[in-house]
């Protein structure tokens, strides 16, 4: 029996599999049973910021399994607290919640939020159109895609969604009794959708007016991927609280909410918790991960090679006027808007050994690891040029 056959007879099908049986990984490279060799262009889904096997990932979770794997969090624990501090550093948040993922981030930012919220009679919480943010109840209730929502309802009250990019929506939707924004400074899931700065600045100024909180998911686009740190330092704006996950765990499940002094002030001991977050094993690959982008100037390699990317994408999108309507990019967050849905192209790149990846039915996806250089993203496009002038080819005819 085939390992699909054994995937579809145990599996609750909550996943479309892709059809490529992988045995290893290394660098930007994964070679399946059959000994193919596939350049992977979307990292695991903005996980492996490193690529795969890096030796230094690989030595941390090897010396802290041989410690210890797991501890209550009742116990003060070296590696939380190695990586709280270096996360304090790099990114001037002074408290951390360790979690297991994006989604569980999300929630205990959502209850944070309504904690604060209350002394102050505020308890509405903003978020926005094509919005990813998890799977959970609460995550869901963010969002207003049908795909994720239909068949779920009940969602939680007091949630309002305001058009992404859209201040005068934003300024209608936004009042006295709102706690909290929850805003993707560029939109991942959604297609690679950055924030425009009409956008932040008309937030920055209800802001002030009306004394809510921030919260940027930095999920997908945080921990260098943009260039900087964070999406939002590109705007000139400073949240209150970051939900991160992702590429924290060297893929390891890990997620963390960063906050102010003042915000992180309103949980008191029991009031939050996790079994598993901040696993001394995920939390040691976390250190490993953080210390490599800062040392290597990881995110200034992102910066570049994001360049590279978005300008060759660019050529493609002269030569294929037809079929590419737009491109988006924001470091190593990039996106090819196509005017067809773009799951046959992504199947076509994988029959030539490229691994990309479709959103929102006609983005074609790229977030490569932080690592990659200007040869895998000219593999990478001259190939995608073949795909798809084959692809118009068959539109004309």
């Amino acid at each position: 029996m085939s390992r699909l056959a054994r995937e579809q007879a145990h599996f609750f099908h909550t996943y479309k599999r892709l059809p490529l049986e992988i045995e290893r990984g290394r660098g930007l490279f994964l070679t399946t049973a059959d000994g193919n060799r596939y350049l992977d262009m979307f990292s695991g889904l903005a996980v492996n910021a490193l690529g795969y096997s890096h030796p230094k990932v690989l030595k941390a979770i090897r010396d802290q399994s041989a410690r210890y794997i797991h501890l209550s969090n009742y116990y003060l624990q070296e590696p939380q607290i190695r990586l709280a501090e270096l996360l304090a550093k790099h990114t001037g948040y002074p408290r951390v919640f360790f979690c297991n993922s994006g989604t569980e981030a999300i929630e205990g930012a959502i209850k944070i939020v309504r904690k604060w919220g209350v002394e102050r009679k505020k308890k509405e919480i903003v978020s926005f159109s094509n919005a990813f943010h998890g799977r959970t109840m609460g995550a869901l209730s963010l969002m207003d895609r049908p795909k994720y929502r239909e068949g779920f309802e009940p969602f939680l009250s007091d949630f309002r969604i305001a058009q992404f990019n859209d201040a005068e929506s934003l300024r209608n939707t936004i009042g006295k009794k709102t706690a909290a924004v929850i805003l993707e400074f560029v939109q991942g899931e959604g297609g690679i959708r950055p924030v425009s700065k009409e956008f932040v600045d008309a937030l920055r100024t209800l802001k002030e007016e009306y004394g809510f909180l921030i919260v940027a998911d930095e999920i997908q686009s945080g921990v260098g991927r943009t260039g900087k740190f964070f999406a939002f330092e590109h705007f000139n704006i400073t949240p209150d609280l970051v939900v991160i996950a992702k590429p924290i765990g060297g893929g390891l499940p890990l997620g963390a909410v960063l906050g102010s002094e003042d915000v992180a002030a309103v949980l008191q001991p029991g009031m939050h918790g996790t079994t598993f977050g901040g696993n001394p094993v995920a939390c040691a690959a976390g250190i490993a991960v953080i210390s490599e982008i800062v040392e290597r100037r990881l995110m200034r390699n992102a910066e570049r090679m994001g360049q590279v990317l978005r300008s060759a994408l660019l050529d493609l999108k002269k030569q294929f006027p037809g079929l590419v309507r737009e491109v988006r990019s924001l470091g190593l967050m990039a996106g090819m808007e196509l005017s067809i849905e773009c799951e046959p192209i992504v199947a076509a790149m994988r029959d030539k050994k490229i691994l990309i990846n479709c959103t929102d039915k006609n983005v074609l996806r790229f977030l490569p690891p932080l690592i990659v250089h200007k040869e895998q993203i000219a593999q990478t496009v001259k190939t995608l040029g073949v795909v798809l002038a084959s692809s118009a080819s068959r539109t004309e005819t």
